[in-house]
């Protein structure tokens, strides 16, 4: 187990006026700084995982009264000795003490560097402390739900598990090359053509999820699209439940976008209202709203289509069906106003896979969210599949899928055990980067740099 010579401290609940401020020490001197200052009791001599409650006192000043939260290394989230003081939240207050203990000699942490002191103590792998990162950063039930399983090693058990059927099947390869002189073959090429196939399985089922597991860390970016006064303002409204954006019967009313969050099921949603899209225009500004209406579709995951059912013409509908087939974004068309027709007139002009909504009156908006959290998930369910979220993850991921098909087809080529050989150890390593197995210090340095300081 790795550690450091130094002691670091930093303040673990957000700046600013609370209850309570926490601040975290680690390291081997964390227990002895705070035994200095904590005349009351002898904290060097108190076991593990123990609360004590006194007076910080330094040359003879007495700065606040706290709770003192004691764990010993390696039963700790560091490894290292850490110790939680629990202070009043005033930021002059919380400042003193990180005065005191950096007067004598203890280090300010870096970005992150709790968790990668855990990660460099073998506490969690590197996959479960990018995690944490990610649990700390959720703003969605389903990002909260998804972080968290990565965290407990959801996601690390699964690549263990493919990382123990390579290891097992390169140890075969790497056996055949201490007898190559006697051509002899331990490893059954069939058995390993069929589990190079399983593995491609499990993990293009990963690089699949990454399309919802992005989805859930980052929200779905949603463009409200169609012409002017199709009822865009409205539904945004309809969906918010509140009046966020001015409707009015008059044509191109929204000159800007208006971006809000609605969280469905647990989903964050990013819906952009846009100015009303249309040909020709005389007003200066409402086509300048009109050119970042169409930058928003572009930027957009998914696309809800807005139009008419009372003004727009067959061969209009047609057009636009086949301008959005041609953008190739998702998109979800809605058929508005459909109260005030009726349900024969609009049921006529529906195309088929078209959603008739008022986004007067609600009516449809339910159908319409479902539909929104179906096209994400696309048939997975949260609580059952391992989803990956992390960027880095998925790039490593496809280097692991790549070179599982290259010993697939060398296999298939019969090329000899040391080219097998060397495709296995490149699978094996980009395996090893996700899980922290093989890594440097520069790529740690970047990681945990993004951590928020105290964690």
């Amino acid at each position: 187990m790795q550690q450091w010579n130094d002691t670091i401290i930093a303040l673990a609940t957000p700046p600013g006026v609370g209850a309570i401020g926490v601040i975290r020490l680690s390291g081997p001197q964390a227990i002895a700084a705070i035994n200095a200052v904590f005349p009351s009791k002898n904290l060097e001599k108190q076991g593990s995982h123990t609360l004590h409650v006194g007076w910080l006192t330094y040359q003879g000043e007495r700065i606040d009264e706290v709770v003192v939260s004691l764990y010993n290394g390696p039963r700790s989230y560091t490894g290292e000795d850490v110790v939680e003081i629990s202070g009043h939240g005033s930021p002059y207050v919380l400042q003193r003490i990180l005065d005191v203990f950096l007067e004598n000699g203890i280090r300010m942490a870096k970005p992150g560097e709790f968790t990668q002191r855990a990660f460099l103590n073998a506490k969690m792998d590197l996959a479960q402390a990018e995690a944490v990162a990610d649990v700390i950063a959720s703003q969605s039930e389903a990002a909260h739900r998804t972080s968290l399983q990565q965290m407990r090693g959801g996601f690390s058990l699964t690549l263990a598990t493919l990382r123990d059927e390579l290891i097992q099947f390169g140890a075969l390869i790497e056996l055949e090359l201490d007898f190559a002189t006697e051509d002899v073959e331990f490893a059954d090429r069939e058995k390993l053509i069929a589990l190079l196939k399983l593995l491609r399985q499990h993990v293009g089922g990963l690089l699949q999820s990454f399309k919802l597991g992005n989805v859930i860390k980052n929200g779905v970016q949603v463009a409200i699209i169609g012409k002017p006064n199709a009822g865009k303002s409205t539904l945004l409204n309809q969906l918010l439940n509140e009046n966020r954006a001015i409707v009015s019967e008059i044509a191109g009313t929204t000159r800007d976008t208006i971006e809000e969050i609605l969280n469905i099921e647990g989903l964050l949603f990013r819906l952009i209202d846009t100015a009303g899209i249309r040909e020709h225009t005389v007003d200066t500004i409402e086509g300048i709203g009109i050119g970042k209406s169409l930058e928003k579709m572009g930027q957009a995951d998914l696309v809800l289509y807005l139009y008419d059912v009372q003004t727009e013409s067959e061969t209009d509908l047609h057009t636009t069906l086949q301008w959005l087939q041609k953008s190739g974004k998702p998109y979800l068309l809605l058929a508005n106003k459909a109260d005030t027709t009726s349900f024969e007139t609009t049921n006529a002009l529906l195309p088929r896979n078209a959603l008739p909504i008022s986004a007067k009156t609600g009516d449809g908006t339910e159908t319409l969210k479902r539909r929104m959290v179906d096209w994400v998930l696309d048939g997975r369910h949260l609580k059952e599949d391992t989803i990956v979220t992390n960027a880095r993850h998925y790039q490593a991921l496809h280097e692991v899928d790549k070179s599982l098909a290259d010993i697939a087809e060398g296999i298939v080529a019969n090329q000899p055990g040391d080219l097998l050989a060397l495709d296995i150890r490149r699978a094996l390593h980009y395996l090893g980067e996700i899980t922290g197995q093989i890594t440097n210090e520069d790529q740690l340095d970047y990681i945990f740099s993004k951590f928020c300081i105290g964690k």
